[in-house]
């Protein structure tokens, strides 16, 4: 039989993350061979994982990369299935690594190199894990961009923002308020920049939920037909201003607008400056 020396057993540990008596127990079933142990053990977590194949991965963290110019931003958002795995420092670091490759490479879907990146880790750990989405942002050279991930990484935002003067954006103020933009964009996760940008399908249905609402409202049976109808474009508004980003109130001054902070600040930059994008993650949640 040949001899297994405790270092063998430790690094087969740390490539396959089996228990040491398994670790030991693989070493001397394949006779010392550390490439064999190895491949069995691979197998094995490959075959723990497809059991729990099924088991729902709801916990995670979103990941943001910034490259060094500004000019794209990544975000992914990988998942598993506890919690406890999602702060284990393999998983962070895995999500950095996919991040930082996915934004030299360009790419915007996952690919089979990213996914088994995933896999390997996966096998080792033995929880169900996924990489559900990744989004690649580009600017030009009139825009900034700019993120914000809360908390432990639950959700993750990148805000677009674009200047007829782009050296306003080496402006510490301007910086700080896009970024603040971004935090608020995380705290009320608007549908939409604006009312042109909201999908009009969409929009119908809200529309007739708030047509029954107001007509079943038994305050109101006794309204005419055309106090009814300023009624609901009323509500329609209303709830259009709730989740138009613009519209919404500014979250570090709720008395005036995000379109009003933008406007001021502009202002006091003296150049023009809008948002023309933002993606929102949030561990979970629908992909967009």
């Amino acid at each position: 039989m040949a001899e297994i020396s405790a270092a063998d057993v430790k690094r087969l540990r740390e490539k396959t993350g089996a228990g040491m008596m398994e670790c030991k127990n693989t070493l001397v079933s394949t006779e010392g061979d550390f490439d064999k142990a190895e491949k069995l053990l691979k197998e094995k977590g490959l075959a723990a994982l497809e059991k729990r194949a099924d088991r729902v991965t709801n916990q995670g963290k979103v990941f943001i990369k910034i490259n060094n110019d500004r000019s794209a931003a990544m975000l992914v958002e990988l998942n598993a299935e506890t919690d406890f795995v999602a702060k284990n420092p393999e998983f962070i670091a895995l999500g950095e690594k996919i991040t930082e490759k996915a934004l030299e490479k360009g790419i915007n879907s996952v690919t089979d190199e990213l996914a088994g990146m995933v896999t390997d880790l996966a096998t080792r750990i033995r929880e169900n894990m996924g990489l559900k989405r990744l989004c690649l942002v580009k600017a030009s050279p009139c825009e900034y961009i700019t993120d914000y991930i809360h908390g432990d990484g639950n959700i993750g935002v990148v805000v677009k923002c674009e200047s007829d003067k782009p050296e306003i954006f080496k402006n510490e103020e301007v910086k700080s308020f896009v970024h603040s933009l971004a935090l608020h964009i995380a705290a009320f996760n608007p549908y939409a920049i604006d009312r042109d940008k909201i999908d009009q399908n969409w929009l119908k249905e809200q529309e007739e939920i708030l047509r029954v609402q107001t007509a079943n409202d038994e305050k109101l049976k006794d309204k005419p037909e055309n106090v009814l109808a300023g009624i609901l474009k009323g509500k329609v508004n209303k709830f259009l201003s709730e989740i138009c980003f613009l519209e919404q109130g500014y979250v570090k001054d709720e008395k005036i607008t995000v379109a009003k902070a933008i406007e001021d600040c502009a202002k006091s930059a003296g150049a023009k400056l809008a948002v023309s994008d933002y993606v929102y993650f949030k561990v979970g949640g629908a992909e967009s």
